[in-house]
């Protein structure tokens, strides 16, 4: 089976080498690297078309800047293999990744492997796996809370679940809306102990500065999925979400209320308190609470 690695460029000179080289250097080589330059004002069309002339696998697509949804989307035009994986441009993978991973999609539709996030910083840590099939998404999205780690790039895909469905164009946080599109479609999944994505910290990334209106695009995205997919815990961390809005954006609670009972299974001290006040006080009060510890 071959894979199509999609790599979006753009405004990314200190990392771009390090990224193709852990790409290139990948002990699977039946692979095609597409470099989506989306735009970028530097030396980064210049270096795509150097790599691209030193190795037959890597392919360019240079296009005017229309942000990393429309990247990502240009990629998966391109693509030719049998399946699908994304590296963003400022992280990077263990050498055996790719190895590990697709002889998985053998009998998966998407594999979900290792990640370190925000490598480099004091908040880095390891989100691991078991070994694990799922054929009820529902049960994998709840089981795994795979709310926590939507990303496009820890995964491996089969290209046809893509079809008609692409990235969000001009939204961010565009990971969450697209994933569930792709589960939707998806017979099998697995989870596996294998390989390593190196999720590099940014503190100019989106997670790291996001608006009011950007988090309200997240909260959107997961009023989606509430409706099919729910439990206490899932429930509580969209109200974290939907708490930010209300404190950055001073809208009113778009969240349909539920009571959540603060004994339930999973929840953390703070997530038990939180649904304590909103059972007892009603949500509102707890925005209000919420402001004015950011306000302290």
């Amino acid at each position: 089976m071959m894979l199509s690695v999609i790599i979006p460029v753009y405004c990314v000179e200190q990392t771009l080498d390090r990224c193709i080289e852990s790409v290139k250097g990948q002990t699977f080589s039946d692979l095609e690297i597409i470099l989506v330059d989306d735009g970028s004002p530097d030396s980064c069309p210049q270096r795509c078309d150097e790599w691209a002339e030193r190795d037959s696998r890597i392919h360019v697509i240079h296009q005017p800047n229309n942000g990393l949804s429309a990247a990502r989307n240009a990629g998966i035009d391109k693509a030719r293999g049998d399946c699908i994986t994304f590296v963003d441009s400022d992280d990077y993978l263990d050498t055996d990744t790719y190895r590990r991973l697709m002889p998985l999609m053998e009998q998966a539709d998407i594999v979900e492997f290792p990640l370190y996030r925000f490598y480099g910083s004091q908040r880095q840590h390891v989100v691991n796996f078991q070994d694990r099939d799922y054929t009820d998404m529902e049960e994998y999205w709840l089981k795994e809370h795979a709310y926590e780690h939507c990303y496009a790039w820890n995964k491996v895909y089969r290209r046809t679940l893509f079809g008609q469905t692409r990235f969000p164009v001009g939204e961010v946080f565009e990971d969450t809306a697209t994933l569930p599109l792709l589960l939707a479609k998806a017979q099998r999944l697995t989870t596996t102990t294998q390989g390593m994505y190196y999720y590099c910290a940014n503190d100019k990334g989106i997670t790291a500065t996001a608006s009011g209106k950007e988090l309200n695009m997240l909260l959107e995205n997961h009023l989606k999925i509430l409706p099919h997919w729910c439990d206490s815990r899932y429930y509580m961390h969209v109200i974290n979400i939907q708490l930010d809005v209300c404190r950055l954006t001073g809208r009113q609670p778009a969240i349909v209320p539920r009571r959540i009972n603060p004994l339930a299974a999973k929840l953390s001290i703070t997530q038990r308190l939180k649904a304590l006040i909103i059972d007892t006080l009603g949500f509102n009060t707890l925005c209000k609470l919420n402001r004015r510890k950011y306000r302290s």
